[in-house]
């Protein structure tokens, strides 16, 4: 029996590699840049008053992924947010491996371009070691949310850690695996 290889893991091995190759000049096919992990991360600053607003967040971040995600929790006190340290604000999950490159294809094919207004993701957010962050705003773009169960709308931060070690490489990367970036510039100014 033949083990299940995701679309986008398949599709790295056969086109993008090749094509780094090709861009970048690799002498070994191990120097080419690959996606180590996906982190998504959704802070819940209503988890002080309300200990619901973190166990919905939870169910979302379980739905969204497929995976249980892990709690965290206020590293120090603030007392001007009531916040104590140790209380749980928010919660986590890493992806890795086939359920890493499933996430992958579902954010780029199904729930991007559910997103209001999308003309793609803003190539500036990478942070100089090959590291790349994305913003969601609406946790509703994902298919498996359903809009008429959602308390409230909230974001979340999507982290996607690559080998890469420039910036300019886990651009490559990144949109050669099919990630929608708009360029500096061509994205038409927002209305004030």
């Amino acid at each position: 029996m033949e083990s299940y290889v995701p679309r986008l893991k398949q599709q790295y091995r056969d086109e993008v590699v090749p094509a780094l190759v090709k861009q970048f000049g690799y002498e070994n096919t191990m120097e080419v840049p690959r996606l180590v992990k996906i982190s998504i991360n959704k802070g819940v600053g209503d988890a002080v008053e309300n200990t619901k607003a973190l166990d919905s967040a939870v169910d979302e971040l379980r739905k969204i992924t497929g995976q249980q995600p892990a709690i965290r929790r206020a590293r120090k006190s603030v007392s001007s947010f009531k916040l104590r340290q140790g209380m749980p604000i928010g919660a986590v999950v890493t992806l890795r491996g086939a359920r890493m490159f499933e996430f992958l294809d579902r954010l780029i094919t199904l729930a991007l371009p559910r997103v209001r207004d999308f003309r793609g993701v803003s190539d500036r957010s990478f942070d100089g070691r090959g590291n790349y962050t994305l913003g969601v705003k609406e946790q509703i773009i994902f298919p498996e949310i359903d809009v008429d169960n959602v308390d409230r709308i909230s974001g979340l931060d999507v982290t996607f850690v690559t080998t890469a070690e420039t910036d300019e490489e886990a651009y490559a990367l990144l949109k050669e695996l099919g990630m929608p970036f708009v360029r500096r510039g061509d994205e038409e100014p927002q209305a004030a």
